[in-house]
């Protein structure tokens, strides 16, 4: 098959030979090695895909009595030197997952084989046989260590299927919930028949995904990997501080399927504590139950419980921000999550849809419920974010502390507030914003303009109800 030949102006040209190494990007001459740069392409690949341009090189000059590295366009005369370079990358792949290719031509300047690889959902071996991962603008070869951690984060191996020695399988087979859970479901078997054929347990040891499911106390068993904590912080501030804390934080413990109900629960009632002023005055706020429920349960049934950490749920003034632990699996990234399938804990999704009223019983679908439902009430989409070992939603409500909601507050502890006072603390994107807020708070007769105030100065303080 012939790849096509992309034409790029003076703009890209520079754009390109501006570039600078990173996560997903790579620059490389031409007199590389196929069998060096599959390292690159291995790295990237076991990562989170990425981008190489082949053909860019680097020349020494002399800049201001200082030598520095020039980069420059030097790529093949013609598309035929570049096959010992597609054939070496295209054996590494043995999936329908490839690399996508294309030249870029600058004017008269030769060929530039830029090379798109993607996030796999198989382990890349490089050349040499040896497996690396991108970490920033490095190739790092891994070691067995590496690869397992490789292995967990595409979904290809499982931690969820590892047995706990030194634990009796009595944890799961003699547990109120194993035991509450085969009688609602009328399962006559015995619960060490049943817990072997769902294999969780294997060669008389309990699994990791048996633990969470089935043990009345998961975490006494695996500390640290299995709770939920959910923390208040009242400020809008992008990270939370000591001071902005409205309680301590709540830990949730237990069985994963009874963690889902009371982390959303919990939640709910922290963010319907928050105030909204509407024309009746401040009341508390309707908000889609579907969102937070279908992304903790998302959190819990996908997140790695391999790694020594809690899921975090934090309630600020303006937002919600579910962390879970570990990076999105397979081949799955921020881009596609919405249309691709792929389950790091494949045993604990398919037996907690067994359970009552089963808290992912429309499988694939959650994140798309969430965001149905958020635009069903007129909100704005949640963001995703994929950060170095975990994965945030965050779940805007600007609404629920509102501009009206922060004024009342400062006059609460202030005899006035100024135009530029009200500007700083409310973060109006425009001045048409602003007025209709004030407007809304004198209409109402919450607060009044104070008559000698004037231009910059105009303030407004708040008006004084009978008790």
């Amino acid at each position: 098959m012939s790849i096509k030949i992309k034409n790029v102006m003076y703009k890209e040209y520079v754009k390109i030979l501006e570039f600078k190494e990173n996560h997903f990007l790579d620059l490389k001459a031409i007199e590389i090695k196929p069998a060096k740069l599959t390292q690159t392409i291995s790295a990237l690949a076991n990562a989170d895909g990425g981008e190489v341009y082949l053909g860019i090189a680097e020349k020494t000059i002399l800049e201001n009595g200082k030598q520095e590295k020039q980069p420059f366009w030097e790529g093949f005369k013609k598309q035929e030197d570049a096959n010992d370079f597609i054939r070496t990358i295209d054996d590494l792949f043995h999936t329908e997952q490839r690399c996508s290719y294309e030249f870029l031509l600058f004017s008269s300047k030769n060929l530039i084989l830029h090379i798109e690889i993607p996030k796999t959902n198989t382990l890349i071996y490089a050349s040499d046989q040896e497996v690396y991962l991108r970490r920033n603008a490095e190739n790092k070869r891994q070691n067995e260590q590496g690869i397992r951690r490789i292995l967990y984060d595409k979904g290809i191996d499982s931690f969820e299927n590892q047995t706990l020695y030194n634990i009796e399988i009595e944890e799961i087979t003699n547990s109120n919930i194993i035991l509450n859970f085969l009688t609602e479901n009328n399962v006559e078997s015995e619960p060490l028949q049943w817990l072997r054929k769902q294999k969780l347990i294997r060669k008389d040891l309990p699994t990791v995904c048996g633990i969470l499911l089935f043990s009345d106390i998961p975490q006494a068993i695996i500390p640290k990997n299995c709770g939920i904590k959910i923390y208040r912080y009242k400020t809008r501030n992008t990270e939370g501080f000591i001071e902005s804390l409205a309680f301590d934080p709540i830990t949730i413990e237990g069985d994963i399927y009874g963690q889902i109900k009371v982390a959303v629960e919990k939640t709910k009632d922290i963010v319907e504590s928050i105030p909204r002023l509407d024309d009746c005055g401040l009341e508390k706020i309707n908000y889609p139950t579907e969102t937070l429920h279908e992304i903790i349960t998302n959190a819990v049934s996908h997140r790695d419980y391999s790694l020594a950490d809690d899921i975090h749920i934090r309630v600020f003034d303006n937002r919600i921000e579910v962390e879970s632990p570990g990076t999105l699996p397979g081949h799955i990234t921020v881009k596609n999550i919405l249309e691709e399938r792929c389950s790091r804990n494949g045993n604990l999704v398919r037996i907690i849809n067994k359970f009552p009223s089963p808290p992912n019983k429309d499988i694939g679908e959650g994140l798309n419920t969430a965001f149905r439902a958020m635009k069903i009430l007129g909100l704005k989409p949640p963001i995703m974010d994929q950060k170095s070992n975990s994965f945030i939603v965050y779940i805007r409500h600007e609404a629920l502390a509102s501009s009206e909601e922060i004024i009342l507050d400062y006059l609460d502890k202030h005899e006035k507030i100024i135009v530029g006072t009200i500007k700083n603390i409310c973060h109006f994107k425009s001045d048409y914003d602003y007025k209709k807020t004030i407007k809304g708070l004198v209409t109402r007769g919450l607060i009044s303009h104070l008559p000698n105030a004037k231009g910059k100065n105009s303030a407004y303080h708040k008006v004084k109800t009978l008790s």
